[in-house]
């Protein structure tokens, strides 16, 4: 045969392996298609969708005045700090600073918000969430009162920093507040009540601290501005104490639940689980991005805009106070309008909302094109205002969106994500880039480069994810109605609620999904043979009930208690342990070492630890005597008892093995086998993912067979083994999964 037979034989082989590849993907994704596609709920079950118009007055008589009234107080002042900027070239001459620096300083109080809004809204879904607005008002009035005494621009960092920092509460706290005291139907509505309080701000704003700059007079009279500012959120705050907790997630209980809700008893959500979860919600992401990239004009325009002001139109203080102040009248009527829009086409088409959430930033991004390179500043202050309008009224769509998508107890740091990506990704890096274009040519220049782009690919990726928001409600509103369907089954019945409780579960890898709708259960004391083939998933389902990956949807439970939202830490702690297939020792120390290494960080007095010490080595003859060994020097059997052990030690309520005779002897499976028996004698609860159907057999009560991340079999495990094309499959499946 010669070569380019030999040559064309591979290609061929290539062409033929490329194709099985292309068409593998696409039937996955078309029975991706098909299962998301599945879970879409009719109308009637989407909390809000297709139901009874309401007025903003029927609104505030259902949650009433005072939540609402006190939240658009506080959206006002919360916006002073900001218009603060118009005093940015007085403050650049008195501290002699370049752009760069400038914008550096003042950007990273947006930053300091950021890293606040997070932890805040992990507080704000943990405690009280009216407790927390008097505090952090408090704060950065302080904070705010010292910016009027710095003498160089490291000392303003940190004051801009802190006054960042105090304000981070406000946006996960405030829409929390409304989304659980509103009802559905109006929230656009009171988001936009609340939301004007914005533009009011930014209106009065400028013209209080340009006019007291000008009133006072000199190179210093801004900083009275500052004193000036750091007065009202003292009398808000305090006035803030009238407002009332309401209960989480009321209104979509209320809509769906006939017989009433009951509480859930759950372990407290961590920040990393929930970010995790959240990401996975594709209306969020896209939404998330979005507003994240159209941070870039948000930032970069007002700053570099007031610049722009003094070095080209020689406006002062005062002159600049009063542009910036028109700028938002238009948004004085937009918001309301929108909140009108936004109700309707939330309850004609969700899909229809989002889309056209998005079609307004695109709108304002045409706009800053044609408007930043005009010259008369009368065309270019009404051109900005319209396109600061059109955003604004978006922005009255966001958390309604957000709302309607997220599991409702992680709402609030749902709503922290909207300042982190603003900020953190407009903000800061926009407030830096710009000032370098700005110093490196001017600041239309640097409006020009940076404003339009953003708005056309913030609003293009808002719109994209329009087309997932009918499944991420759906998604939303079957987590709660099965969450309230098992616990009434644990109030009815708690005798028979099981040890570990898996439900609804899909897992992807990026964007590939591995598990389909699993559903287990493990009842106290039961042990259970996990078996299938190749890549079926049993280990990454075991990863998402111990919390090292996060479940695209679903819920897993822990005797009755729900620790979806738990991470993998905390999960330990309150008895899920699980034992990874192979490197689950320190191969360096020594046997002793390493048992008493597992206990680390568990806070067990001394004599507890040695009593644990002394029963693992009970369970494991191999070991006694041996502690001082290196546990690099046992055999892989015997590193495999010690990695059972050393998950032992920590006396779990629910242990997971991964892979319990991968590569062992029959001799070494055999005592393992023993160890297992023992345990299970003991009431131990056991997950274990086996290769071997005849090793399951000996010592599992029951059997779950998945194939391709879907459950085939589950029951008795002889039962299995009377199956002959799944019996089949395990034993010549292979290895992993």
């Amino acid at each position: 045969m010669t070569t380019e037979e030999d040559d064309g034989i591979e290609a061929g082989a290539a062409a033929s392996l490329a194709a099985a590849v292309l068409d593998e993907e696409a039937r996955r994704r078309d029975v991706q298609a098909e299962r998301d596609q599945a879970v879409v709920l009719p109308d009637d079950l989407l909390p809000g969708v297709g139901g009874t118009p309401m007025t903003l007055k029927q609104a505030m008589a259902a949650g009433g005045r005072t939540t609402v009234v006190m939240l658009f107080l506080l959206n006002l002042i919360d916006e002073l700090p900001r218009t603060l900027r118009v005093l940015a070239p007085d403050i650049q001459n008195t501290l002699g600073i370049s752009d760069t620096v400038l914008l550096g300083v003042l950007g990273f109080g947006g930053v300091a918000l950021v890293l606040g809004a997070v932890p805040m809204a992990a507080l704000a879904d943990r405690v009280t969430r009216v407790a927390i607005i008097p505090a952090m008002s408090l704060f950065w009035a302080a904070t705010t009162f010292l910016s009027a005494l710095v003498v160089n621009p490291f000392q303003l960092f940190w004051t801009n920093a802190g006054t960042g920092l105090g304000q981070a509460y406000r946006i996960p706290v405030s829409n929390s507040l409304i989304t659980d005291t509103y009802p559905i139907q109006a929230r656009s509505r009171i988001f936009a009540f609340e939301g004007i309080g914005r533009p009011v701000g930014q209106l009065i704003g400028p013209l209080l601290v340009g006019g007291i700059a000008t009133w006072v007079g000199g190179d210093e009279g801004w900083r009275w501005a500052f004193v000036a500012v750091s007065i009202p959120p003292v009398i808000v705050g305090l006035a803030a104490l009238r407002m009332k907790e309401p209960p989480r997630g009321r209104f979509e209980q209320e809509e769906l639940l006939d017989e009433g809700a009951l509480e859930v008893e759950e372990l407290e959500p961590s920040m990393s689980t929930a970010l995790a979860r959240l990401r996975k919600i594709r209306t969020f992401y896209f939404l998330a991005t979005g507003v994240g990239v159209l941070g870039f004009a948000l930032i970069a325009i007002p700053a570099q805009f007031n610049l722009l002001l003094e070095d080209k139109y020689a406006l002062d203080a005062l002159d600049r106070g009063i542009v910036e102040s028109l700028m938002w009248v238009a948004s004085l009527v937009t918001i309301p309008v929108a909140g009108r829009i936004f109700d309707r086409k939330f309850r004609e088409d969700p899909e229809v909302m989002v889309r056209f959430t998005g079609a307004l930033i695109m709108s304002a991004g045409g706009i800053y094109l044609i408007a930043l390179p005009m010259k008369p500043l009368w065309l270019l202050i009404t051109l900005l205002a319209i396109s600061q309008a059109l955003i604004s009224a978006s922005f009255v769509a966001a958390p309604t969106i957000i709302a309607a998508v997220s599991p409702y107890r992680i709402r609030a740091q749902a709503f922290a994500l909207l300042p982190v990506f603003i900020f953190l990704m407009g903000g800061f890096f926009g407030g830096l880039i710009s000032g370098q274009l700005s110093d490196a040519y001017n600041n239309r220049t640097a409006m020009l480069i940076i404003a339009p782009p953003a708005a056309l690919a913030g609003g293009w990726l808002i719109r994209r994810g329009a087309h997932h928001i009918r499944r991420d409600i759906s998604l939303a509103v079957e987590e709660l109605l099965e969450e309230q369907q098992e616990t009434r089954k644990i109030v009815d019945a708690p005798e028979e609620v099981p040890a570990l409780q898996v439900r609804n579960l899909d897992f992807s890898y990026g964007p590939v999904q591995v598990l389909f709708d699993v559903e287990i259960e493990v009842a106290k004391g039961e042990v259970v043979a996990l078996l299938g083939t190749n890549g079926a998933g049993k280990s990454t389902l075991l990863r998402a009930i111990s919390g090292l990956g996060i479940p695209d949807r679903g819920v897993v439970r822990l005797n009755g208690r729900t620790i979806t939202y738990a991470e993998a830490e905390t999960r330990f702690r309150v008895g899920i342990v699980q034992l990874r297939g192979g490197a689950g020792i320190f191969p360096d120390l020594t046997i002793g070492e390493n048992l008493r290494a597992a206990l680390l960080g568990s806070r067990i007095e001394p004599a507890e630890a040695d009593r644990r010490v002394a029963t693992a080595i009970e369970m494991f003859p191999a070991l006694d005597g041996r502690l001082g060994e290196a546990a690099g020097d046992l055999s892989g059997g015997q590193q495999q008892m010690l990695a059972l052990a050393m998950a032992l030690m920590h006396e779990p309520e629910v242990l997971l093995i991964d892979e319990l005779s991968l590569g062992l002897a029959p001799v070494v499976v055999q005592e393992l086998l023993r160890v297992v028996e023992n345990l299970k004698a003991r009431g131990q609860t056991m997950v274990i993912v086996e290769q071997s159907l005849n090793v399951a057999l000996a010592f599992a009560d029951r059997a779950i067979f998945m194939e391709k991340g879907v459950v085939r079999f589950e029951g008795p495990a002889r039962e299995l083994a009377e199956r002959d094309d799944l019996a089949r499959a395990v034993f010549l499946g292979g290895e992993g999964g």
